[in-house]
């Protein structure tokens, strides 16, 4: 605890240490919709036209160019895909700041492709960029759609090192972690279930992300709370020079989006709003348009695909001079399922304000948020006609954090931050044994990171520390990370990444299931065992159920020439302890069972493990044509103080390929397809059933003439087989419209599961009923864009 003081003091006093010199900073804007322009380069020339500074943009188009001695200057604004500009600026004292705001038009001749290409190009060399994959609109919409609609989880499931469990369901793996152990952002937001249960969908908006950042292990440390990955979504802000919108119906959903300004605006500053809604139509639509979808052999009766949800989303944006804004923003997700042996229902809300401050005379830029939501899962499980077993989960919480950046001109750049949040949790379920196991709790954590990044021509390395301090359990976590980039050549660079990390939220997926469809979210159990026998046969002393792991990351780019390039990388995860919920209790922890060891009583136990792979991306990109190639091989062990078992997402092999083409003249006409092929999940096979005494009148139990009423499944070993390969083929061909009055109409035309694969999805132990991912679903949709 002294340690995590300590560096709170020096954290304090972190951004006195700056030199006191002239700066010139700013913020970038487009002049088309006033959207901050990230990754652009600002150059600072002497007047005889030499480089005397430069820096690039930011995320929110901030830069800063510092160590500036007196004289006159040019500054020129170099963005992608934008026209040039120039503005001169005379330095006349030894130390200060001048503040800028610049728009820029854009340039209607420039190649689009070529723009991206050059972009990435720049950033490859100039951050680590391993286990990370970046996408911003165009990316998410190349990516073949189900139902006319682009979604975020289709990119997603296309990243290296991620394992989906299929068309339903909506869980996501990454690199040997679990959906718990992924932290999805929304511009700073939490978001508890990104995914609804028909897996083809999220509860993210495609038409307002700004950029997607995936982070698939070895993060720096201005992540933290979570050992496996990070998904980083930021939605751009309303347009605040025009009314528009977006309005589309397909057979799957409905969904409506609307942005402008509120009032008159001058420049890039001004009010502006942003709404999206979308509501499914698959539960009325599919009885009709796919009949043979949940069809009872036996009565003929139609079910559909029975998948109902509804996404609200609005933010409103103050920009005062266009340089400092806040933003207020709320949503509303819901989702539900029924089948006829199980139902899913979850609801989440929540809201929040992001504010970003450029203090006169400050040598730093201050981001900040608040914000709180609040998450509800129930599922029910038919065992019988008149048997049912009901879990739930609920968590509620709030954030509350600040971010400060320190930009060392084009060198790189220092951040570091503070937050503190508090989280209220609720769980319920069952074991095999049919014990309730149950937890509430509350729980704080604070968090402090310091996090530098050093550029140079041939070498980025970026060391970073946080600290994390889990107040409830009187727990500090120190963690410290290190990410390196060698540029050997202009073709060649090498990385490599690693650290420590550690979260408080655990998940414990039911034993029942052949497939897994409740997760429930609970803060860390301190129901655990006292003595646990790692792995590696040495004995630890768990006073609760914080999970920790390391993540080491290595590997390469290579460019073969400026349109193909290829990226390889290895990992190693150690997960020196997780908690799970305990599937061997046989008995209540309770003063009369003291002589029985803790591992048959406790409601939770201790486990560790570890993941190790390799992935292998390929990318082809140029004008007309996109391909994206993966291969993914995964192992995945855990070790619960008795044996070594598969967790249910070891899939040894994954492969995605995706093609997108762009016919015609005007580009207007684009052909998508991707194909997917992954190897079998294990899960625990079902050896028996036996009818089950409860012992209701205790020792005087008839058990010889009795009669039970309840069956109880006999297991095998704990996952120990696998299910059978899943592959999937997927096409979409967009043809676009664009008229006179700039607005564009899209039709969109998509098959899912082109060949018809029976993919397993849900088995029910007890009746032994399988349902089936989804068979072949043609479809048709219709956008327009105003």
């Amino acid at each position: 605890m002294k340690l995590f003081y300590a560096f709170l003091i020096s954290f304090a006093f972190c951004g006195a240490t700056f030199a006191q010199d002239f700066s010139i900073r700013g913020v970038l804007y487009s002049a088309e919709d006033g959207e901050p322009l990230g990754g652009e380069k600002i150059r600072l020339l002497r007047m005889d036209s030499t480089a005397a500074g430069g820096s690039y943009t930011d995320d929110d188009g901030l830069f800063n160019i510092s160590n500036i001695s007196k004289g006159d200057y040019i500054i020129q604004i170099l963005a992608y895909g934008y026209e040039v500009k120039e503005v001169n600026y005379s330095v006349t004292e030894a130390s200060g700041n001048k503040d800028f705001t610049f728009e820029v038009e854009k340039d209607k001749v420039v190649d689009i492709d070529a723009v991206q290409i050059s972009a990435e190009q720049r950033q490859k060399t100039r951050e680590v960029l391993i286990g990370v994959n970046q996408l911003d609109q165009k990316g998410l919409e190349r990516i073949p759609s189900t139902g006319g609609e682009n979604d975020i989880v289709a990119a997603f499931s296309v990243t290296p090192g991620v394992v989906t469990t299929g068309d339903q369901g909506g869980q996501l793996y990454v690199r040997g972690g679990t959906p718990i152990q992924n932290k999805i952002l929304l511009d700073g937001m939490t978001i508890y279930q990104p995914f609804h249960s028909i897996g083809f969908f999220s509860i993210f908006e495609t038409e307002l992300v700004k950029s997607a950042d995936i982070y698939t292990g070895g993060f720096d440390a201005q992540y933290g709370g979570r050992i496996s990955s990070i998904m980083d979504i930021t939605y751009r802000d309303g347009n605040n020079k025009k009314f528009s919108g977006k309005a589309s119906v397909s057979p799957f959903m409905g969904k409506l989006v609307l942005e402008g300004p509120i009032g008159k605006s001058d420049g890039p500053g001004g009010l502006s709003y942003v709404f999206s809604g979308k509501h499914s139509l698959i539960d009325q639509t599919s009885r009709t348009l796919y009949p043979n979808i949940n069809r009872d052999e036996e009565t003929g009766e139609i079910a559909g695909m029975p998948f109902s949800f509804t996404d609200f989303y609005g933010k409103l944006t103050y920009k005062g001079d266009g340089r400092s804004k806040v933003s207020a923003f709320g949503f509303h997700n819901n989702d539900q399922v029924n089948f006829d042996i199980a139902d899913i229902n979850w609801t989440q809300s929540g809201g929040g304000m992001n504010f970003l401050l450029v203090p006169t005379g400050a040598k730093v830029f201050i981001k900040g948020h608040i914000n709180g939501s609040r998450y509800s899962t129930i599922f029910d499980e038919a065992l019988s006609e008149s048997d049912t077993v009901r879990r739930s989960s609920s968590i509620g919480g709030f954030d509350l954090g600040f971010d400060f950046t320190y930009f060392i001109g084009d060198k790189g750049e220092i951040n570091y931050g503070l937050n503190l949040g508090g989280f209220n949790t609720d769980f319920t379920t069952f074991n095999e044994a049919q014990r309730k196991i149950e937890l509430k709790n509350f729980t704080t954590e604070i968090g402090a990171y310091v996090n530098y990044r050093f550029v140079s021509t041939r070498w980025v390395i970026n060391p970073s520390i946080r600290m994390q301090m889990y107040a409830t359990y009187s727990e500090v976590s120190p963690e410290p990370r290190l990410g390196i980039k060698f540029n050997a050549n202009e073709k060649l660079r090498l990385k490599a990444s690693g650290g420590r990390y550690s979260q408080n939220f655990t998940s414990a997926a039911s034993d029942r299931d052949v497939v897994n469809l409740f997760n429930g979210m609970l803060s860390a159990p301190t129901n655990v065992q006292s003595t646990f026998i790692t792995q590696f046969q040495n004995e630890k002393n768990p006073r609760n159920g914080l999970q920790y792991a390391w993540h080491a990351i290595g590997g390469f780019e290579y460019d073969l020439t400026k349109k193909v390039s290829i990226n390889v990388e290895a990992y190693y995860k150690y997960f020196s302890q997780l908690s799970n919920i305990n599937i061997n209790k046989l008995y209540e922890d309770d003063p009369e069972f003291n002589d029985i060891d803790d591992v048959f009583k406790k409601d939770f136990i201790i486990e560790n493990g570890e993941s190790f792979g390799a992935d292998l991306l390929v990318k082809y990109s140029e004008e007309r044509l996109f391909l994206w190639g993966v291969y993914s091989y995964g192992n995945s062990t855990r070790w619960d103080g008795f044996q070594f078992y598969r967790p249910v997402f070891d899939r040894r092999h994954n492969i995605n390929l995706v093609g997108t083409y762009l016919f015609g003249k005007d580009k207007d006409l684009e052909v998508s397809v991707r194909w997917n092929l992954g190897s079998g999940l294990p899960f625990t096979p079902t050896t028996g059933f036996f009818e089950e005494q409860n012992f209701q009148d205790g020792v005087t139990t008839d058990y010889i003439n009795n009669n039970p009423s309840y069956v109880a499944i006999n297991l095998g070993d704990f996952n120990s087989e696998r299910l059978p390969y899943y592959h999937r083929l997927d096409l979409s061909v967009k043809k676009r419209f664009e008229f006179k009055n700039s607005t564009v109409m899209e039709i969109n035309a998509s098959v899912t599961n082109l060949y018809n694969r029976r993919n397993i999805f849900y088995v029910n132990r007890v009746t032994g009923r399988k349902i089936y991912q989804f068979p072949i679903l043609p479809s048709l949709g219709l956008s327009y864009k105003w």
